[in-house]
């Protein structure tokens, strides 16, 4: 169990994530105005992956970069990839309180694949929470007569993927630092939008929007350090429910941009995922038998 001030740094962290990712996702959907998927990604990677340099630097961490070899970082790194190709698709097609509703799934699915693959025991209760969790996040996609749009399957993939990552985060060695692992993501995340970006017609970087990229590119470096920090020595439990504050962020950025606001129905469908989600990790706290096993602790 983590201290309280451990858990405490975790929960500025997580706060300070959430609205650094916010503002990155807000700048990357205006850039997705002029640009395509991958041309945005590489350029907005290019930006990070200099900004995450100087910031391995500053920390003093240039002597630990090989340890981004590590498989376990190069496997979270690549998930981080494809999770930020198909939400940077996505954001381009839905509304950014929505597509963020829909990402906040995230912390349910954690508790589902933990089950699955044994880490967790997960009694009726939080079994039923999951349920009630996807039904928002069901309610929020809003399928039509037609079935579920494209771009709101594409997000809950991405979510899918999120979760994998935030889990896989639990298990990396204490010994790498975080701004190493957050590098390497970069890097990977950079490889993956520059060969997407190949099959698709570029546009000429010099407008308005690669300046929206590169300060993305600060944000989500700052974002990705934070929440690696906020994951790492701390009770995923306690901290993982502050994430929820990104949908107040989604909401507010949303109206003063776009001038989007969810509807009553999608606003349900946002109550019941954070609802659920907060219940979920009442229940984590609540019970022993919910903790990670104690092998699973240990750093890979």
């Amino acid at each position: 169990m983590a201290t309280a001030a451990q858990n405490r740094r975790g929960i500025i962290a997580m706060l300070a994530a959430m609205t650094l990712f916010c503002c990155n996702d807000a700048l990357v959907k205006l850039a997705r105005e002029a640009f395509p998927a991958g041309q945005a990604l590489a350029l907005r990677t290019a930006f990070a992956i200099l900004a995450g340099v100087a910031l391995v630097v500053f920390m003093g961490d240039w002597r630990k970069l090989p340890l981004g070899l590590r498989p376990l970082v190069l496997a979270r790194a690549s998930v981080e990839a494809l999770a930020a190709l198909t939400f940077n698709w996505a954001l381009g097609l839905l509304p950014l309180a929505n597509i963020t509703a829909i990402v906040m799934a995230s912390p349910l699915l954690i508790v589902l694949f933990a089950a699955v693959l044994r880490i967790e025991t997960v009694g009726w209760r939080r079994m039923l929470a999951l349920v009630v969790g996807f039904a928002g996040v069901l309610i929020v996609m809003r399928p039509s007569a037609d079935g579920f749009s494209a771009a709101a399957l594409v997000a809950l993939a991405g979510t899918g993927l999120v979760a994998v990552r935030d889990l896989t985060t639990r298990f990396i060695s204490s010994e790498i630092p975080s701004t190493v692992i957050s590098l390497t993501a970069m890097v990977v995340v950079g490889a993956l939008g520059l060969g997407m970006g190949l099959v698709e017609p570029w546009q000429s970087p010099w407008r308005i929007e690669t300046i929206y990229l590169g300060l993305a590119a600060l944000l989500v470096t700052a974002a990705s350090f934070c929440i690696i920090s906020a994951f790492r020595n701390t009770d995923v439990g306690i901290v993982a429910g502050y994430r929820y504050s990104v949908v107040l962020v989604a909401v507010l950025i949303g109206w003063l941009v776009w001038g989007d606001t969810p509807d009553g129905i999608a606003y349900a469908g946002i109550a019941l995922i954070v609802g659920s989600g907060l219940y979920t990790l009442h229940r984590q706290r609540a019970r022993p038998d919910s903790q990670l096993k104690p092998e699973g602790d240990k750093p890979l």
